[in-house]
């Protein structure tokens, strides 16, 4: 109750806003499962200033690397984010959300193999199925950018 009573006036919040824009922000965990060592991926998606989607899930895989937790997080936020474009656009809210969905990782390595063409030898383990994040990113539909915790603190 305590809880409740100092919270009271945290809320969400939309702007009114003529060209809405889906931010996306996903992250994983390494290994943090203590009896699978699987990863833990999430992620939140905002529109018009607020949170509309989010999610927590232990992934499916056990990943072999940070690099490998952070790319599979980065696909199933960029599945739904693709989802959440068509469903806003469906509403007829706007006639159409054009720009690419910026979704945000703090994983460099995720962000440079996303945008390279090439396959590395160190990341011929990720299943085929991920990497349609590649192509999403060079269809232009999703970009990903770097977001590190210096960013969210100290901006």
């Amino acid at each position: 109750m305590r809880y409740l009573k100092r919270t009271r006036g945290y809320m969400l919040t939309y702007r009114r806003s003529d060209q809405l824009e889906i931010t996306g922000f996903s992250d994983s965990d390494f290994a943090g499962c203590q009896d699978s060592l699987k990863s833990t991926s999430g992620y939140i998606f905002m529109l018009a200033g607020g949170a509309v989607s989010w999610r927590s899930v232990k992934q499916t895989l056990t990943a072999s690397s940070t690099m490998a937790a952070e790319f599979v997080a980065c696909y199933e936020a960029s599945n739904h984010g693709i989802w959440l474009r068509n469903f806003v656009t469906g509403l007829k809210i706007v006639e159409n959300i054009e720009r690419p969905i910026k979704l945000y990782c703090d994983n460099k390595s995720a962000i440079l193999y996303s945008n390279n063409n090439r396959r590395s030898t160190k990341s011929k383990h990720i299943d085929i199925k991920f990497l349609v994040v590649k192509e999403r990113v060079q269809s232009g539909q999703i970009s990903i950018e770097y977001l590190g915790i210096n960013s969210i603190f100290f901006n």
